[in-house]
Parts: C-alpha cells; structure tokens; sequence
C-alpha cells in the first residue's frame, strides 16, 4: 500500500480542475505503510500518532530526561526506591554524598553506641527511665553511684565514737583507678563537744581519717568521689 491515501482519485480522460487537485491533498491520509505499527500507529482521523507504549528507554537518549523536565509533583514516594525496614534516606558520611539507607536502632540500652544511626523515641524513653547510663539505675541505698560520665561516687556512715587517729574505712569495691575526693561530716554532739574530724591517707580503695569525738557524737558520714 501507498504511505499516502489520495484525497480523490481520477478517471482516464477526465478533466483536470483546481478543486479536484485540492481534494487530491487536502483529503488525503496517511496509509499504514507510513507507521511501524510497534511504537507508531495510525488513528481514526488519519493522523500519526506515537503508541502508549512506544517511547521506551532506548529511544531516550543519554541524558535526555533532566531535572527540569519533571515536575516535582510527579517525584512521589511510589517513585522512590523502596527502602528497607527500619531504615531512613540520609547521609552520615561527613560530606557532602548521596542519600543512602541509615540504620534506626531500637535498643534500650543503646548498646551499639552508633555515631551514625537513628534511635527510636521508645529506646530513648526506655534509656531515661531506666536512668540514663547511671549504675545501679535505680538507687536503693548502694555504697557507689556509677555517672554516665564514668563518675564514681560512694557514700557511707562511720559510727566509731571511741576517737583518735588512723581510723580506717574500707570501700565496699575499690574505684578502677583513684580516689580525688573525700568529705566528712560528723553527726551529733553537744554544745560542749569539739570538733576535729579530717582525711589523713586515701587510696582508690578506702582512706583513714581522724576523729575527735566528744559528748553526744554519733559518728561521721562520708562521701568520696573517684573514678
């Protein structure tokens, strides 16, 4: 078949007019021979029209289709790579990179110490009200308090109300390294008692005071601070 079909067709012998050679084009159509039928067809109307499924990647060139040919309406999360559970679109790299898959960690204890993950808002819950890094979390009158700064802190009660020097309090566990601070304070007394109570020696596992008592003294809280 042609690739054009004739508007009007012509007789032997019949005469030639203006008109007629204007019908001849202005009511022609395009034959299917003009169509690959695959990505190009031919409609009702006699035009040529691109399939639906005619433009494919191969017939995009490299870098045909640019950012300012897409609407941002049409950029949807449907459009966008599916991302793994518990997962999020970021960049933790230190510089400027593409987005990649970040971790979001639920651990209680936040264990894994991560500088590049996510934690949930239950896992941080969960962290504070289980004290926060505070060892015990829960304080139920313990010798030592453990910081989340690694802080040591041990509290307790010397009751030897028979004074003098060298009396020794012993730590319930030793500090890991030192001792840099120890507080007295001596419970009781009287009006007429006098007061002398001071640190003689310390070490990471206990220290030795000095105590003065009088009337009425009951004994000497402490308090040390190491690490």
């Amino acid at each position: 078949m042609s690739i054009i079909n004739k508007g009007t067709a012509f007789s032997n012998g019949e005469q030639l007019s203006a008109n007629k050679l204007n019908d001849l084009l202005d009511a022609a159509t395009f034959g299917i021979d003009s169509v690959d039928n695959a990505s190009t067809i031919v409609n009702a109307n006699g035009a040529i029209t691109v399939r639906d499924s005619g433009v494919t990647a191969a017939k995009l060139a490299t870098g045909a289709v640019t950012a300012s040919k897409i609407l941002d309406a049409n950029v949807t999360k449907a459009k966008i790579e599916n991302v793994s559970d518990y997962k999020v679109l970021g960049n933790v790299s230190g510089a400027a990179a593409a987005p990649q898959e970040v971790a979001i960690l639920d651990e209680d204890d936040m264990v894994s110490d991560s500088d590049t993950a996510l934690a949930t808002q239950q896992s941080i819950k969960a962290y504070v009200d289980e004290g926060g890094g505070f060892t015990p979390s829960t304080y139920n009158g313990e010798e030592s308090v453990t910081l989340p700064n690694r802080l040591i802190i041990k509290t307790g009660f010397f009751s030897d109300e028979t004074g003098g020097e060298n009396k020794v309090v012993d730590y319930g566990s030793a500090f890991p390294n030192a001792t840099i601070s120890v507080q007295l304070t001596q419970v009781g007394g009287t009006t007429t008692s006098s007061s002398n109570l001071r640190v003689m020696t310390y070490s990471a596992s206990g220290f030795t005071m000095y105590v003065n008592t009088g009337p009425g003294v009951l004994g000497s809280f402490w308090q040390a601070i190491g690490y």
